[in-house]
């Protein structure tokens, strides 16, 4: 516990100041964590030594994240789909390169991995561009959930939420993180008010909540099928960036969506 209390603090110090400045140093940071977040995806699917498809896939990532309004790429005469198109094809020439040690199954995985990962990182870049209160009000929410369902969890949990997938958690803590949230949301509208409603801010908070848990047991399925405790080991006590920034990747994608954001 003194060594999650201990990376936590470290990770608010560095993580803190650059959400809040934001602009070119956060922009690169998120580049920074988009990178180790597929690096890690590539580690549990033991597919480190091939070195020409992770290229590819930090290419594809690192496109995703250009976020060019024309669709054109600085320096060079084709678009991002047609760069997109380029590394899928190279991917799947690869598998022949390889003969085999490479297969298909593993150019999907590739291209999967880094379209969840830059998209995830992308809208990070984007809702930050939004305002800082957006961002701080989803990572609130998040923190809220995860607290929430730990103790509601501890307290009263009996029934498994989902046991294949993450025995510890149950649905009395998963609704007790709601719960948290909720409140959590109402006392952030109430001191940074949005252009909603408390009734909308009410509905995207339990959006977010809910969804947030989803995307943490997606990052749960993902382990359980490769057989590994952490999604990595940079974050001592709390694993890697995919550990800690799962609900975050799958949320932050949604509320562009339902234009919470936008």
């Amino acid at each position: 516990m003194k060594q999650r209390i201990q990376t936590a603090i470290l990770a608010l110090i560095v993580f803190l100041p650059l959400v809040i400045y934001g602009e070119w140093p956060f922009t690169l940071f998120v580049y920074f964590l988009s990178t180790l977040a597929l690096v890690e995806l590539i580690q549990m699917r033991k597919l480190s030594g091939h070195v020409i498809p992770f290229i590819l896939a930090t290419a594809l990532v690192w496109i995703i994240l250009l976020q060019m309004p024309s669709g054109a790429i600085p320096g060079v005469w084709f678009t991002i789909i047609e760069a997109i198109v380029l590394i899928v094809v190279l991917l799947l020439g690869y598998t022949v390169l390889a003969k085999n040690t490479f297969t298909f199954d593993d150019a999907g995985f590739m291209l999967l991995a880094a379209i969840y990962v830059g998209i995830g990182f992308n809208y990070l870049i984007e809702t930050r561009a939004a305002g800082l209160n957006y961002i701080f009000f989803v990572l609130f929410i998040i923190w809220a959930t995860d607290t929430g369902a730990y103790f509601f969890g501890r307290a009263f949990g009996k029934r498994k939420l989902w046991p294949i997938i993450s025995p510890n958690k149950t649905i009395e803590g998963a609704i007790g993180g709601v719960i948290s949230a909720c409140i959590v949301g109402v006392i952030f509208h109430l001191i940074y008010p949005f252009d909603f409603s408390m009734i909308i801010i009410l509905g995207v908070t339990v959006f977010i909540s809910v969804f947030g848990q989803i995307g943490d047991l997606v990052e749960s399925a993902f382990k359980r099928h490769y057989d590994v405790k952490d999604s990595g080991k940079i974050l001592p006590g709390h694993g890697g960036i995919l550990d800690r920034l799962d609900s975050l990747l799958f949320v932050l994608p949604l509320i562009h969506f339902i234009h919470f954001v936008s």
